[in-house]
């Protein structure tokens, strides 16, 4: 169940070339799904982020589709870390968080979003929610992980746009409820490859970005799309580097 929020990252990698070539598609897909791979969905037929994976952009209407979503994300400096604390966005993968999908349905916030992205997907005996297998394409690095509860932290949830960013550009001053809200919204969470989460932190697009060049558009309109359906701003140099995918 962990989430990495670590400060600081390193250098924006580059893997141009999908490390897996098979499996099936999930979801609608829009402009060319996923570089031929067939994993994921469009972030722009994804709005409300119930539909598994992230699948790269490849149309030319798409690509400026998604640089006029980017356009609209105001900007402003990014505020001080202090008093940040995790649990001010409530208890990690809360099944309470009111007005966001998956909420109330008895299982936890991971455990929905492992069943949403994974195929193969193996429960506990006697549980229709706890997961303890499972295949994962992880849209970050096009690998595919075969996944099992023995060792959770190999697939983590990344908060695309993280907790501690968040807080810095104005969730400071929010309700619990809200706060709790972005923490376990499906459209701000996606299972990736557990190192690649912790490399993230809580780094903005100008200083990390998916090392799969491919989904990186994609990833930078998620990102847009989570900052809008909150009212968050992004920094200017993070908004630059958001339309630079797309462009």
């Amino acid at each position: 169940m962990a989430v990495a929020l670590l400060a600081g990252c390193g250098p924006v990698q580059d893997l141009g070339v999908d490390q897996s070539g098979h499996g099936s598609a999930k979801g609608g897909e829009k402009g060319g799904g996923d570089g031929g791979n067939g994993h994921g969905t469009n972030p722009l037929d994804n709005p409300e982020g119930t539909k598994p994976g992230l699948a790269p952009i490849t149309s030319d209407k798409d690509r400026s589709d998604g640089r006029d979503l980017i356009e609209k994300v105001p900007t402003k400096g990014r505020g001080p870390k202090t008093g940040y604390d995790r649990e001010d966005f409530g208890y990690a993968w809360a099944d309470n968080a009111d007005g966001v999908p998956y909420a109330h349905n008895g299982c936890d916030t991971r455990n929905d979003l492992l069943k949403r992205d994974g195929e193969d997907v193996k429960y506990r005996e006697g549980s229709d929610c706890v997961i303890v297998s499972m295949t994962l394409y992880d849209p970050y690095t096009g690998k595919t992980i075969d996944w099992t509860k023995q060792e959770a932290s190999s697939v983590q949830i990344d908060h695309v746009m993280p907790l501690s960013y968040d807080w810095q550009m104005g969730a400071s001053r929010w309700s619990d409820a809200k706060r709790k809200q972005i923490a376990n919204d499906p459209l701000n969470l996606i299972p990736v490859d557990g190192p690649q989460n912790s490399a993230k932190g809580d780094s903005g697009p100008a200083t990390w970005l998916p090392p799969r060049r491919a989904v990186r558009c994609a990833y930078a309109v998620r990102f847009a799309q989570v900052a809008l359906k909150y009212d968050l701003p992004v920094t200017a140099a993070d908004k630059a580097a958001m339309l630079d995918q797309c462009a």
